[in-house]
Parts: C-alpha cells; structure tokens; sequence
C-alpha cells in the first residue's frame, strides 16, 4: 500500500489501494488528457469567407483591352480586403471518451505519483483562517516540486485562500480536476475531502476484480473441475 505525507505532520497516512494502484495506460492517459485540453477550448474563433465579406461582388475591370491581367471579383482570399480561404469557424472540440476509460486513466495519473513519492495529503480544518505564509512553509518543509497542484474541496476556502497566491502552485476543486492537471503537475496536495470526492470519480480497481473471479469460476465448472 502506498504512503503519503501529511503536511504539517511527520507520520506518513496510507492512501487507498483502489485509487492509487492501478498500472499506467498510456493511451488511456493520452485520451483523457487531449480531452481535458479540447473540452477548455472556446471554440469561438470566426473569419469571414468570400461570400460574407462587405465587398461589391463587380469585376474589378473589362476583360480585355487594359493591359492588364483578368480579374474578377475582389472579394477572392488573395486580395486585400478578401475573405479567407478555410478560415475557422464557431465549433465545438469536445472529444468522447468512455466512462470506464476515463476512470481508469484518472487513476493512472494518480497512481504514477504515488510511485514517485510526489503525493502529499491536507487537513483542510487546519486553514480556517487563510495564511499564505503558513501554505508556504508547509510546502517547503515538505519538499515539494514546482509545479505543485493543491485539489481541495468546495468547502474549503480558507485551505484555497492560503495556496492560491504561492507562485507556481495551482488551486483546483476536486469536482473539476482533469487527467491533464495531474500530468501536468510536479507534485500534488490533496485534501482528505477532495481524496474521497476523487475516489467516488474515479471508482475503485476491486470493482473488476469480482469479473474476474467470476470468470475463473465458469471456466471450472465448465471444465469439471469444481462443481458449484
């Protein structure tokens, strides 16, 4: 069973197997990260195209007899004041991926900083009153690697207060926390609230266990090795 440190403390609490065991998957991790990161674009960006600039739709002079060269319209992308050519429009980026898949690649992001020794747990109660300087200490006397992500529960605001002006340090509920916050952070400070509400999130490894003891189970009485 992993251990983490208690800020503040110097015991070591257990974390839970079911959340912080689990192998990495590194497609499952790639998915659920390029998801998070999609799902944050506003998908807002607008051009105009030939048909929607304010431009007369004229030629631009006679065919033959200027000495120049034919032209037709000048609302074409490659004159000035043209509209653009397979310019973006209003979308959505939000990409899909499975509730399981999902679950199972938080806990992967979870698990790899349980085995580097880069997960450290909070007491939110002890923040009542904010103290970005007490955040600080307790950071520092823990050793913790920049960029630091500190999940906390909603409730919690004295623990949010205190960490969310330290540099480099990025505050997050556990309701919105992603895959690519976890990646993406060095080391990460977790609230016992938050740890139960990324637990509820994520589900637990023992769920699929129970398949595959039910499966072992067929597979000898199929074969006549035990009888139920």
């Amino acid at each position: 069973m992993s251990k983490a440190t208690v800020l503040g403390k110097t015991a070591k609490a257990d974390l839970p197997a079911g959340l912080f065991d689990e192998d990495f998957h590194q497609s499952l991790v790639h998915d659920a990260a390029r998801a998070d990161l999609v799902a944050r674009r506003r998908g807002t960006a607008s051009t105009l195209r030939r048909g929607e600039v304010s431009m007369t739709t004229a030629k631009a002079w006679r065919q033959k007899g200027t000495g120049r060269a034919r032209a037709g319209a000048l609302s074409v992308p490659h004159r000035t004041g043209g509209g653009v050519a397979f310019g973006p429009k209003p979308r959505r980026y939000t990409i899909k991926v499975n509730r399981k898949a999902r679950r199972r690649a938080l806990r992967s992001a979870l698990s790899v900083h349980a085995a580097r020794d880069s997960v450290a747990l909070l007491d939110g109660s002890a923040f009542e009153t904010p103290s970005t300087k007490s955040a600080a200490q307790a950071l520092e006397k823990w050793g913790a690697t920049r960029p630091t992500l500190v999940v906390l529960d909603a409730e919690e605001l004295g623990a949010l207060r205190s960490f969310r002006n330290i540099d480099r340090v990025q505050v997050i509920e556990a309701g919105g926390v992603g895959v690519a916050d976890l990646i993406g952070a060095a080391s990460i400070v977790l609230s016992q609230k938050a740890l139960e509400a990324l637990r509820s999130r994520a589900g637990d490894i023992s769920r699929g266990t129970r398949n595959k003891e039910r499966g072992t189970q067929a597979t000898r009485s199929t074969d006549g090795g035990e009888e139920s």
